[in-house]
């Protein structure tokens, strides 16, 4: 096939890159490369991808709709994974726009794109950001999502809303996935396991908030991106047993489809900076702080759809994801 990637350079979008590359389909990568964190380090990635003969890359905007149309039109892409978009809760707080232009024109863009130009079936990310203010654990694609407590969650919602539109109206299959802190070599650096070993290694204290009580459904990337491109091989259809009377927000009559991607074990945050502590074989210096606003105490994915609609189940063990960050981070940053 050929898969248009958006957010190719990104942590997740190099890695499914690589997969499906791997595999022998064509990909077109866009992405805008832009400054939100390290650009050299997307650059690497990118690097990376271009060894590829099947890999062709469009430096795009994805709010510019006359640039995604253009690459649309030049390379016909048969399926789209859209995992471009403005990452981050705690940046929402203070760039709200950034995620207006990105994640919901940027979207719009993307739906037009797959609408116009026949695409068999778009995959896109969303978030367990979406569950907001929920406490009922496992999350499941099954709960009600209007309580998001950051604008980035909200516009993970909204993306979850454009879609079943464009499923409805015009027969698009979209299937969304909502990914639970995912973790792993070539990860984001704004993320926690990348700042701690940064800090740690540094001999800097690290920022531990809630006072540690924290849970996270950790997610391994190779996890992730088995259950995007198998998602993406299994066109989303419509639901048979799906009722207006009892409407199920995971499905639809129309071809729509949400899933969870977590590791389905939540782990304590400081069993997590423990395991990472012993990775690096240095204790760190822990400053102990309040619940950072936006942020929610705990994530727990039920992963039952997923496992019953593609037949997996992500497993990588936490200490076994991290050794292998912690080695990639050594290896790369020459430390």
């Amino acid at each position: 096939m050929k898969v248009l990637v958006t957010g190719a350079a990104g942590f997740i979008g190099y890695h499914l890159g690589e997969a499906l590359l791997a595999r022998g389909d064509e990909v077109v990568g866009l992405d805008n490369l832009n400054d939100y964190y390290d650009p050299t380090l997307k650059e690497a990635r990118l690097a990376r991808l271009r060894r590829h003969e099947g890999f062709a890359f469009e430096r795009a905007d994805l709010e510019d709709a006359a640039a995604v149309e253009a690459i649309f039109a030049r390379h016909r892409p048969e399926r789209v994974v859209n995992l471009a978009a403005q990452a981050g809760v705690r940046y929402s707080l203070q760039n709200p726009r950034a995620y207006v232009d990105s994640n919901v024109v940027g979207f719009v863009n993307v739906l037009e794109g797959c609408r116009h130009h026949e695409v068999e079936h778009l995959v896109y990310a969303s978030s367990s950001s979406v569950y907001g203010g929920n406490t009922k654990l496992p999350f499941s694609v099954s709960d009600n999502v209007d309580h998001p407590l950051s604008l980035y969650a909200a516009t993970k919602k909204a993306n979850e809303l454009m879609a079943h539109t464009y499923s409805h109206l015009y027969g698009l299959p979209t299937t969304g996935l909502r990914f639970f802190t995912v973790y792993g070599p070539w990860g984001r650096p704004d993320m926690a396991l990348f700042l701690f070993t940064k800090a740690i290694l540094a001999g800097r204290p690290i920022n531990v908030f809630n006072h540690g009580k924290m849970r996270r459904d950790f997610t391994y990337i190779d996890d992730i991106v088995e259950g995007v491109v198998r998602t993406l091989d299994q066109v989303a259809t419509p639901s048979p047993s799906w009722s207006s009377d009892a409407p199920d927000p995971a499905s639809s009559n129309a071809p729509y489809r949400l899933y969870n991607i977590g590791n389905n074990q939540p782990v304590e945050l400081m069993d997590m900076i423990a395991t990472l502590e012993r990775c690096l074989g240095k204790t760190a210096d822990k400053n102990m702080m309040d619940m950072q606003p936006g942020d929610v105490p705990a994530t727990y994915a039920d992963i039952d759809a997923l496992v019953e609609a593609v037949g997996f189940r992500p497993a990588t063990p936490i200490d076994v994801g991290i050794d292998r960050f912690v080695r990639w981070y050594r290896d790369y940053y020459g430390v």
